[in-house]
């Protein structure tokens, strides 16, 4: 009995912990271009990621066999209660504590680790096979993946926006007395020499990039802000599909609950984590990578989305924390403008979050071994 109140606490711990740290980072380029507010991009985070948790009832059983560590390990200690709530632990606090310092990582990666570290503590024979090809392969491949398409879309539909005739609008920020304005439709602005060309003087929060002109008639921000808002809820739809399932796998380790009911348990837990703690994830993700427009948001999103549904449909285990930060590094690099301070914090991070987690893991499996036995 106690070891399954804790099995569940640690997987509902760590369903709470993936939605502060992961939850934002589908909208992150919302906020990042400024063109939702941080609340709106968190509950617009919100609605999305619950519908993918809720999908991912249907679509994600092949996820929830290969995080059970069936495979990994031998099938008596993948079903051992006290494996799972050793692997469960041991990733929640790694994913807790990132999610303190404000570092965007992966629960894939925290999940794996905890699953080695466990069953080398339990002293079982780790299939390397079916670690390399179920595993390591696609989480490095996949940051890659995601930093090649991102930059070479971006470029791509960058030339075809100077092609079709559509331009930037860029703001300039007056010191209060530069510039004396007059009142005009209600907002206070003044004419320049260039008829092309005028001032609003208004807050810096409000100076934003906009893209100026049509195509076949439709206004191109409009319409690029529709699809900027569709990309972004396709990503955290994408990432609670194929993140839902990972952490359900521990819960169901119980048999006290059917799929069905677990995988609804763990996408509430997610939802809440991420009303409550996504803040500091939020900023790193949003403001600190690179600068952003809608257009490059949009292009970050997309790359991220397909991805991440392409991984999930074939139950392949990619990070979306790698994939999402790896769009947006791509656009970075293309537009150079990449912060390199903040991208080497988070590839520290994500070195960090396996050893930490299979440490973590093991040395609860060897305490929860002796206690329970």
């Amino acid at each position: 009995m106690y070891i399954v109140i804790l099995i569940t606490a640690a997987a509902l711990w760590l369903a709470y912990s993936n939605g502060a740290n992961d939850n934002f980072k589908g909208v992150a380029t919302l906020y990042g271009s400024d063109t939702l507010s941080y609340k709106g991009a968190l509950w617009w985070a919100t609605a999305t990621t619950f519908a993918g948790s809720i999908v991912s009832i249907f679509a994600a059983h092949k996820l929830i066999a290969a995080f059970s560590g069936k495979g990994l390990v031998p099938d008596a200690i993948a079903g051992s209660p006290t494996f799972a709530a050793a692997v469960g632990c041991g990733a929640a606090v790694t994913i807790f504590v990132a999610t303190y310092i404000g570092m965007p990582t992966s629960t894939t990666h925290a999940l794996i680790g905890g699953l080695l570290g466990t069953g080398l503590a339990a002293n079982a024979t780790i299939h390397t096979g079916a670690l390399i090809t179920k595993f390591a392969i696609p989480m490095l491949t996949s940051p890659l993946l995601a930093i090649a398409i991102a930059s070479i879309l971006y470029v791509i539909l960058r030339g075809l926006r100077r092609k079709l005739g559509v331009t930037k609008e860029t703001c300039i920020c007056l010191a209060d007395g530069s510039l004396q304005p007059v009142q005009l439709g209600g907002e206070q602005t003044a004419a320049l020499a260039a008829p092309q060309l005028e001032v609003a003087v208004g807050e810096t929060a409000n100076c934003v990039q906009r893209y100026r002109g049509s195509v076949v008639g439709i206004d191109t921000q409009s319409s690029l802000n529709v699809m900027h808002y569709l990309s972004a809820g396709a990503v955290c739809f994408s990432r609670a599909v194929n993140d839902t399932p990972k952490i359900a796998a521990l819960l169901l380790t119980t048999a006290a609950i059917s799929p069905t009911v677990g995988i609804a348990v763990i996408g509430v837990a997610i939802v809440v984590g991420g009303l409550i703690q996504s803040r500091r994830v939020a900023e790193t993700m949003s403001k600190r990578i690179t600068e952003l427009n809608t257009g490059q948001g949009f292009t970050a999103n997309i790359t991220t989305a397909a991805l991440v549904l392409f991984a999930s449909n074939l139950g392949v285990p990619v990070s979306t924390t790698h994939v999402s930060c790896g769009s947006i590094f791509g656009i970075g690099m293309a537009n150079r403008s990449c912060q390199w301070k903040t991208t080497r914090g988070i590839l520290a991070t994500w070195i960090t979050t396996l050893p930490a987690a299979a440490v973590l893991s093991g040395l609860l499996y060897l305490v929860l071994d002796s206690i329970i036995g």
